[in-house]
């Protein structure tokens, strides 16, 4: 069995890499951060308060969340470029501080861990989901590059974007998630640390390969 846990803040392209990788050894790539992004489109839509347990607890009951293809699945729609947005993004950290949410998430996200080998990238994936993960690295970047980043993103794909905002938007959710009470965001300690500032996107994608390859090796 090999499951790679990568954790660490937005906008450190996880969700890219992890992706990448995963093809690269031929096993499942999950994205755990899109179900909580899945989840705050979705509370957004309906108006439930994120604070209101209640309201979140009865969403939760109705909803149904599914990757088909490396798309994102929402109650049966693909949502999968809806939930991309700095919008979404601070409604999914509003919703993952309840714990009833992350329960949900983690709870699919260990059944796929069990039953295939897979990459599964997040914020609490080698802390709280698999602990006992085979591979566990911790990636990070500073903030200026990850804002420039998805600002880069957004443009590229005809949006309009500030930078300014964006960097406001990324130092909020880095407090937030490290902040939180349930699962906050931290580096477990036997994760390998990896700082993408200085790398190319195929270069992050080498440097996580390589260190997948020296621990199964090991």
């Amino acid at each position: 069995m090999l499951r790679v846990a990568i954790d660490g803040p937005g906008g450190t392209g996880k969700s890219t890499i992890a992706k990448a990788v995963a093809e690269r050894f031929g096993i499942e790539y999950i994205d755990t951060g899109a179900m909580y992004r899945a989840l705050g489109l979705k509370s957004k839509r309906l108006a439930v308060d994120p604070a209101d347990e209640s309201e979140v607890r009865t969403m939760l009951d109705d909803t149904v969340i599914d990757f088909s293809g490396g798309r994102t699945m929402l109650d049966g729609e693909d949502v999968s470029g809806l939930i991309r947005t700095g919008e979404i993004s601070m409604a999914a950290s509003d919703i993952s501080k309840l714990a009833i949410v992350r329960a949900k998430v983690d709870e699919v996200s260990r059944h796929l861990a069990a039953t295939k080998d897979v990459v599964m990238e997040g914020r609490d994936i080698g802390t709280t989901v698999i602990p006992d993960a085979e591979v566990k690295i911790f990636m990070t970047a500073s903030p200026e590059i990850r804002a420039k980043r998805r600002y880069d993103q957004l443009i590229e794909a005809g949006k309009e974007a500030d930078y300014d905002q964006i960097y406001k938007e990324t130092m909020e959710r880095d407090y937030q998630d490290s902040h939180r009470e349930v699962s906050p965001l931290r580096q477990a300690e036997d994760a390998v640390l990896l700082d993408t500032s200085d790398l190319t996107l195929e270069g992050s994608i080498d440097a996580v390969a390589r260190i997948i390859t020296e621990k199964t090796q090991k």
